[in-house]
Parts: C-alpha cells; sequence; structure tokens
C-alpha cells in the first residue's frame, strides 16, 4: 500500500474570527467545512480548500482558547501551500505586504522558490512553487485571489525531532514512504531537513524531518498545530491501514469514521500525531457543492444535538 500525499494539517486558533478572516480574505481560500470538533463539541472545526474541498488541499483548525505554542522540536514547525509558479509567489509577495503580513521575501528552499510568513497567531506558513506538479485545484469564484493565482493545495510539511532514527524507521517500514534527499535547514547549516517521498512524490506528497537536537520540547497552543493527515484513496487501502498498525503493534486510535473522511490516528516515536484519512467520501457528503461551509454542517449522530451545538458556537463573521 501506498499513501497518496498530504491529505490535510490540522492546526490550532485561538481567535476563530480573525482566524476566518485571514485565511479567505487574506490567502483566498474557500471554507469548504463550518463544523465542530467532534471530540469538543464545544469548538468549531473549520476547514479552509480549493474550491470543491479537494482532498489534499485543506489545512483546518480547532477553535481552542489556550495560550500561544512555545516551539521546539517534537513538532510540526512549518505548512507549504502550492502555488504555480515564481510569478505567483512574486504576486503574493506584494498582497501580502499590502495586508500588513511580514515575509521573507522570495528565496529558494530545497531547490524551489518558496515564500515564508506567519498568520497573527504565529502559524508558521510558506508558499512554495510547485512547478505546476500535482493534481489540478478547483478555483473558487468568490476568493479575492485571481484564478491564476489562488493556492493549489498543502505543499511539503516540515516536522523537527531531536533524532531521526526511530522516526524515519516508522516512516520507511510502516507507511512506506521513501528516504530522500536531504537539505540544509535554512536557520542552521549545522542542521539537515530530511526528505520522504509518499507514492507519487512531488510537492504535495513530501514530509520534511529537521532533525533538531539543541531546541527545548515543544508545548501545543494556538499558533501551532495539532496532526497532519496523510491520504489513503479508498475504504479498502484504509482497512489495510488498520490491519497493519494491528499487526506490528503501532498503539493507535483504532478505526473512526468522521463521516466526511474515516480516520485512523497514532503518534510517530517522537510524539507527532500522524493520521492516515480516507479521499472518500468528501465534504459534498451532506451539502451541495455550490454552498459548502454556508451553515454549520454536522455527522448525523450530533445532528440530534444541534441546537445546544450551536448555541455554544460564536459567530465567526
Amino acid at each position: 500500500m501506498q499513501l497518496g500525499g498530504i491529505h490535510h494539517l490540522t492546526a490550532i486558533t485561538a481567535n476563530v474570527r480573525e482566524n476566518y478572516r485571514f485565511y479567505t480574505r487574506v490567502l483566498g481560500m474557500r471554507l469548504v467545512k463550518r463544523s465542530v470538533n467532534q471530540d469538543d463539541v464545544s469548538a468549531y472545526h473549520l476547514f479552509y480548500a480549493d474550491g470543491a474541498g479537494s482532498p489534499g488541499t485543506d489545512i483546518t483548525f480547532f477553535d481552542w482558547k489556550m495560550p500561544s505554542e512555545v516551539r521546539g522540536t517534537h513538532s510540526i514547525v512549518r505548512t507549504l501551500l502550492r502555488v504555480g509558479g515564481t510569478a505567483s509567489l512574486e504576486w503574493w509577495a506584494q498582497r501580502l505586504a499590502r495586508e500588513g503580513v511580514a515575509t521573507t521575501g522570495v528565496m529558494q528552499r530545497d531547490g524551489r522558490a518558496t515564500l515564508d510568513f506567519e498568520d497573527a497567531e504565529g502559524q508558521r506558513l510558506s508558499l512554495v512553487d510547485d512547478g505546476g506538479a500535482g493534481d489540478d485545484p478547483v478555483t473558487w469564484e468568490r476568493s479575492p485571489v485571481p484564478p491564476g493565482h489562488q493556492i493549489r493545495g498543502l505543499g511539503p510539511i516540515i516536522m523537527s525531532v531531536p533524532e531521526l532514527g526511530p522516526t524515519a524507521a516508522i516512516l520507511t517500514d510502516v507507511l512506506n514512504m521513501k528516504a530522500g534527499r536531504e537539505y540544509a535547514h535554512p536557520a542552521s547549516s549545522l542542521e539537515q531537513v530530511h526528505v520522504f517521498e509518499m507514492g507519487p512524490g512531488g510537492a504535495g506528497a513530501e514530509l520534511h524531518v529537521a532533525v533538531q537536537p539543541d531546541l527545548p520540547v515543544a508545548r501545543q497552543g494556538a499558533g501551532g498545530v495539532h496532526h497532519v493527515a496523510f491520504r489513503t484513496p479508498t475504504y479498502a487501502d484504509y482497512d489495510g491501514w488498520v490491519a497493519t498498525l494491528r499487526r506490528i503493534g503501532v498503539p493507535n486510535s483504532g478505526p473512526i469514521d468522521r463521516y466526511y473522511f474515516r480516520s485512523l490516528y497514532f503518534r510517530e516515536p517522537n510524539g507527532v500525531l500522524f493520521e492516515i484519512a480516507t479521499d472518500e467520501p468528501g465534504f459534498a457528503v451532506d451539502e451541495d457543492a455550490s454552498t459548502l461551509g454556508d451553515r454549520i454542517a454536522l455527522p448525523p449522530f450530533l445532528e440530534p444535538h444541534r441546537d445546544r451545538i450551536v448555541a455554544n458556537l460564536q459567530p465567526i463573521e
């Protein structure tokens, strides 16, 4: 079995109204699912993606009122978002400057043109030229960003560990990723980043592992990342991953049906939370594609509690 790439990344916000404004009005992504954390229904779970909510395009947020993340290792440290070319990166550098968002300016990382920036809570983001590779995105006609510059989907996810060996063993021996190239960490020529590729390869199917033994251990909080999810195409493949983790003895959540996809959670040896998620059935299972994200959507098991759940949620716009 082969994973198909990054499925989604879930982060934490303590300011849901600003979060909604930034990801829809500044980054021009579509809110494709306005739901709640199924394990904590007092909190929103917001999904921003391309125009159709395609797998591999969504960055999602839990709405948790908590202190800011304390940065360090044993964590996911940067989320890359793909765009189609260096001309788009230059366009984005100008747009972000107009919005008052500081950037590094366009630079090279791992042989790709990249633009680093942060949202208002310190969520570390980058736009990366994907060279036109990967799935074709579905543009969003109501985006403030022109179609040719819209975000195409998730790119590489960068995580930090103090020791490579145990994490690399899980990635290659269990998840069947391919160990690829290495490059110097941009903050230190003494630290190396190791690239692990999933099935099709390319910017949307890479996990980058930075080895940083001198950093303190991160503490999760607002502006940080909760977990990264990897794509598996069908329920049959998903069942195969459930069986594989059981057979090898990797502690995991067991199968969980999130209604919009099926999930399987486990922690790699350095403590970063991974998820394997199915491409099917997708976000249109309970909403028309034209109105995705316009109302609060709840999976069937929560629908009987709609009035109580919605009453406890603050407006986001």
